[in-house]
């Protein structure tokens, strides 16, 4: 949807074919009873600027589907990292300085470790794992544990001890910046369709493009001056392509075209991440501390209070990133462990009237250090391919996938 508001922009004729009936992918609505959940929790942050940019451009009010927080990094009762009302970079220096939970020595660890990525450009000479980065830079246990891994965990969805050094300090560079906003913590008052995914195809159908949702394609053809796609049963002929199916999708239309052989032996050795949802609803009376919460917790990693972002009265989120013993639950033995630490973490509280879990067996792929990753542009000339898992600096996050949809929309608009 990135890549067709940009070239909508440019008066470029254009369809996008999505398989489900709902527009988002991997980030989309999922009706439950009365309540529009998501199949995946997301946050995003002020270094967001190109997802914040067309959520905006596509959105009469961004802060209607928005909530916009300074960083307010909590792990309940445990620890707590909140950016001051300063000028940058002291925002960050003094919330380090004041930070809740951590000895001084720790506190001035973490300064000088973020000094000294600083000073080395956010830029490793080799790969690493997170895990080495940090006992280079002599981050204590603790540290690790109240920021450092949860962090890695939240935004690259791979745990520190598999996950890229690089990309987590690329993750560091732009959330921890100059700019004073580039830390803040954005949170989705809607359902994530209705976030980006919706907005954008009534804009790109205001301007001419067709959207067909529950129409998947099955075929991909080249021919002499494009390609032939087929879809819903019948042929479409194209001047260019933007694959945006997930890598273990993408494959089965680059498997068998000798241009791009080498891409697809780089997807196939992918690996990828789960991430759970977990939806519990209690009585109104319920409510979380903090619109967001941290744990430091055998199972839960963030909790999110529905009823605070969306008005989803009496309904808790609970999110589980990357892999771990939880998947060998099934999603009622695991509802009723997520309820037993919630309890354990924040006090006594009614059995969940229902649960609801979402399990994306495949939500990111795994970022783990030294892995290579497609470009957008590919050797067959007009083919592209947009997601998350293509060449960026960023993981799968929404960012990634909303700067990979740019690249290739500008790249068509480049050839003429």
């Amino acid at each position: 949807m990135a890549a067709a508001v940009t070239l909508a922009d440019h008066g470029v004729p254009l369809t996008v074919f999505e398989a489900g009936p709902l527009l988002g992918g991997r980030a989309r609505r999922v009706d439950v009873r009365e309540f529009a959940l998501d199949n995946g929790l997301h946050i995003l942050v002020g270094a967001y600027r190109e997802t914040l940019r067309l959520i905006a451009q596509v959105n009469q009010d961004i802060d209607r589907v928005l909530l916009r927080r300074p960083l307010d990094w909590v792990i309940h009762r445990q620890f707590r990292l909140q950016a001051a009302d300063w000028p940058s970079p002291f925002h960050l220096v003094a919330g380090i300085l004041h930070a809740h939970g951590l000895g001084l020595v720790d506190r001035l660890r973490m300064l000088r470790f973020m000094a000294g990525v600083r000073f080395g450009n956010y830029a490793p000479a080799e790969d690493e794992t997170v895990v080495r980065l940090l006992e280079r830079y002599g981050q204590s246990a603790r540290l690790r544990r109240m920021l450092w891994n949860p962090l890695c965990v939240a935004a690259l969805n791979t745990r520190p001890d598999q996950a890229s050094a690089r990309v987590f300090l690329r993750v560091l560079r732009d959330s921890f910046s100059p700019a004073r906003n580039d830390c803040d913590l954005l949170l989705p008052r809607t359902d994530l369709t209705t976030l980006f995914p919706e907005p954008a195809a009534a804009y790109v159908e205001a301007r001419g493009g067709l959207i067909r949702t529950g129409c998947r394609v099955t075929a991909i053809n080249c021919r002499n001056d494009g390609f032939n796609v087929t879809a819903g049963g019948l042929s479409h002929a194209f001047s260019h392509v933007i694959c945006a199916l997930p890598p273990h999708q993408a494959n089965t239309f680059l498997i068998g075209v000798p241009a791009l052989a080498q891409i697809a032996k780089t997807i196939e050795r992918f690996s990828f991440q789960p991430i759970y949802s977990v939806y519990l609803h209690y009585p109104r009376s319920i409510r979380l501390p903090a619109p967001m919460l941290g744990f430091d917790s055998a199972l839960l990693h963030w909790a999110f209070d529905r009823e605070f972002l969306c008005g989803q009265t009496g309904l808790i989120a609970v999110v589980i990133s990357a892999e771990g013993p939880h998947q060998k639950l099934g999603h009622d033995a695991l509802a009723c462990l997520v309820h037993q630490e919630l309890q354990q973490q924040i006090g006594l509280m009614p059995e969940p009237s229902w649960h609801q879990v979402i399990a994306e067996k495949r939500a990111t792929f795994s970022c783990t250090a030294g892995l290579e990753r497609p470009p957008q542009a590919t050797p067959l000339k007009d083919f592209f391919l947009a997601g998350d898992y293509t060449e960026n600096d960023y993981p799968a996050t929404l960012e990634a996938a909303v700067r990979s949809g740019i690249r290739c929309a500008r790249r068509i608009l480049e050839s003429g």
